[in-house]
């Protein structure tokens, strides 16, 4: 593995160094005050758009996709560098250059599994940013680490399916713009346990599609994200053309959208590490206590000393992963992707607890961005999957080389 970044990486770095720099970090407050203007926590607010149309300008759009027939074509090991600097401002760069969840995991899914009518319908607007999607697979009623567990029948009806079940955490549901979601039920609850389970398309507007409520993180409403919803699904007909791939084969394709979900949670869980870890710099150089700043203090250089340590692992991590993935395939990298997801966001959310420790009020409070990272990052030591189901399946891996 060669760890110096190729031509290609570090001139789009540069470039969307620029762009965080001169676009995105000042638009910061001015997303926080259009969202409270608006009155709705799921707003949608204008400078989002004007951000959107810059990076598309600046060339950093779609940067996620290999394939270079929907995408910029980077491997994993270039675009995790640039996933990392959309996590310093998590809550706006991913989605500025069409990159944020849980689109990415969507267009990804409809680019290897779709149809070329659903590829036309609905991954081209996608691609486009003109629309947003939501992904629909965990339920309120059973246990979802296990997928195997999802209740909504999706039962065939002549040229139709029709779909009866709860979802929530759907996330991307709330955002105005969502107009299709992506479902995840058993068509099949006889079949082998990982054939019974289907992927079908349901436009938003369907009739029995009832949104219920917004769903908020550690009480953030998540927009950046396109917020999580309750959704039922009573009676819910959509054409037999709209399941995507064959009937019981939603468990492989979720987990092949999920693989690569994961990494990029990870680059960006780095870049929220990074972000935090500057401003822990910065306050402790800068606020006096007793008598002398915060950084002279020893307890508070040992934070420091081992923020940098963490963040260095984790990112090592990830770099093997990412390459990992781009010269042996996902599965073969599925060690290296279940020990990210459990390292990294434990990782992020030390550093940034250190750093709000640091800023004391100031730092759980909405005039520093360090409350809202520490949500996200302990928010993804569930999403994708809990630490302990990576733990339980890595631990069993690990126990068949012995075994």
């Amino acid at each position: 593995m060669e760890f110096a970044y190729d031509d290609r990486t570090v001139e789009l770095r540069q470039r969307l160094e620029a762009f965080l720099t001169e676009c995105v970090h000042p638009a910061e407050p001015v997303h926080h005050e259009q969202v409270l203007a608006a009155g709705d926590p799921w707003a949608r607010p204008p400078v989002m758009d004007e951000l959107k149309a810059e990076a598309r300008a600046r060339g950093l759009w779609n940067l996620f996709l290999p394939d270079a027939r929907y995408g910029a074509g980077l491997t994993n090991l270039q675009y995790a560098p640039l996933a990392e600097l959309t996590g310093r401002s998590p809550h706006l760069a991913p989605e500025a250059l069409n990159c944020a969840a849980p689109d990415t995991g969507n267009m990804e899914l409809l680019a290897e599994f779709g149809s070329d009518a659903q590829r036309e319908r609905w991954l081209a607007p996608l691609l486009a940013g003109e629309i947003r999607s939501a992904f629909c697979m965990t339920e309120p009623e059973v246990a979802s680490s296990d997928a195997t567990n999802i209740a909504t029948r999706i039962t065939r009806d002549g040229d139709h399916y029709v779909v009866d079940g709860r979802k929530w955490w759907s996330s991307g549901a709330m955002d105005p713009r969502c107009e299709i979601f992506i479902v995840m039920g058993k068509t099949d609850p006889d079949a082998d346990r990982h054939r019974q389970q289907s992927m079908i398309l349901v436009p938003r507007d369907t009739p029995g599609v009832t949104v219920r409520r917004g769903m908020t993180v550690f009480g953030y409403s998540d927009a950046p994200h396109g917020g999580h919803a309750e959704i039922d699904f009573t009676g819910v007909r959509v054409p037999a053309e709209n399941l995507v791939g064959a009937e019981g084969t939603g468990f492989a394709i979720a987990q092949a959208r999920l693989g690569p979900g994961r990494i990029h949670h990870c680059m960006r869980l780095v870049g929220m590490a990074e972000r935090a870890l500057e401003l822990l710099c910065r306050r402790t150089l800068d606020r006096v206590a007793f008598g002398r700043p915060l950084a002279e203090q020893g307890v508070v250089r040992e934070w420091i000393a081992e923020s940098r340590v963490r963040i260095e692992q984790a990112r090592l991590l990830v770099l093997k992963t990412a390459w990992l993935m781009d010269t042996v395939g996902n599965k073969g990298a599925h060690t290296e992707i279940q020990a990210i997801k459990i390292a990294t966001p434990a990782m992020a959310e030390w550093v940034i607890d250190k750093a709000i420790q640091a800023y004391g009020g100031a730092g759980v409070s909405q005039d520093t961005p360090l409350a809202a990272l520490w949500a996200q990052a302990r928010t993804l030591r569930l999403a994708d999957g809990p630490d302990e189901v990576h733990r339980a399946s890595l631990a069993r891996r690990e126990l068949r080389r012995w075994s």
